[in-house]
């Protein structure tokens, strides 16, 4: 048997496996379908069909001593999938909440901290840990076992490899790697699937030539990038990531 509090609200289709428990103020949406010893707790929002797996705890207090019982919630989007023995925390009074986007593959292991913001279409690989106000962009992949410290901003398109250890801020469509980890080209694989011209492609790969690979400081790198790539409908988005970057960017020299 399983537990379900009468004041949550559970949307059509819905499916719940046995021995899962599904507290108050819980809110799923339609066809979603949720796994035997599977965990929801108060203030979780779950969007419609999705897929939860057994093991997965959903919306538990912060693992944050400074969290002081303040009302937050978690809200996950449409159509995302959470693997076996998956943790997503509430927020804190800083965000109020913690936000996973829609169309997400969380795999098993993954643990997501207080206030958080995970975009569309990111995939989180098996045991990856996201500290506390972690922030991905849209498409974003990280590889198995890799971990973020709280406040690092990763910017849309890039990939993590497996086991990498983030302590500053990743910019977008880049490969990070080693240890420390560092700035390893340019995320051209996943740029490809996702159509971005082989001509768009280059003109990434001629930026960020100017951002770590030309000898300039990060000032001056910008501002040939402003100069040189005015047009470029790529260019801004990069630009202002690394210049509103509050702990810096990752590092590395460019080896294409």
């Amino acid at each position: 048997m399983n537990f379900i509090h009468e004041a949550a609200i559970i949307g059509e289709n819905v499916t719940i496996g046995k021995f899962s428990v599904i507290e108050a103020d819980v809110e799923i949406g339609e066809g979603t379908e949720i796994g035997h010893h599977v965990t929801i707790l108060s203030g979780s929002r779950i969007g419609s069909h999705c897929k939860i797996f057994p093991g997965a705890v959903i919306g538990a207090i912060p693992q944050d001593l400074k969290f002081e019982g303040e009302y937050s919630t978690v809200q996950i989007g449409d159509y995302t999938t959470i693997r076996e023995c998956v943790t997503i925390n509430r927020g804190t009074k800083v965000s109020g909440t913690t936000l996973v986007g829609s169309h997400c593959l969380i795999m098993a292991y993954v643990h997501i901290a207080h206030d958080c913001v995970i975009g569309n279409h990111c995939i989180l690989s098996n045991a990856t840990n996201l500290a506390g106000h972690v922030e991905v962009g849209d498409y974003a992949i990280f590889g198995g076992m890799s971990a973020a410290h709280q406040f690092v901003k990763i910017g849309r398109y890039a990939f993590i490899g497996g086991g990498t250890l983030l302590r500053k801020d990743v910019p977008p469509f880049v490969l990070v790697a080693k240890e420390p980890a560092s700035f390893s080209g340019i995320n051209a694989v996943g740029l490809r699937r996702h159509q971005f011209s082989t001509d768009t492609i280059h003109i990434i790969q001629d930026i960020y030539r100017y951002i770590f690979g030309n000898g300039y400081n990060i000032s001056q790198a910008l501002q040939k990038v402003k100069e040189d790539f005015s047009t470029f409908e790529y260019a801004k988005e990069i630009v202002d990531f690394i210049a509103q970057s509050d702990r810096g960017i990752i590092r590395g020299i460019y080896s294409e």
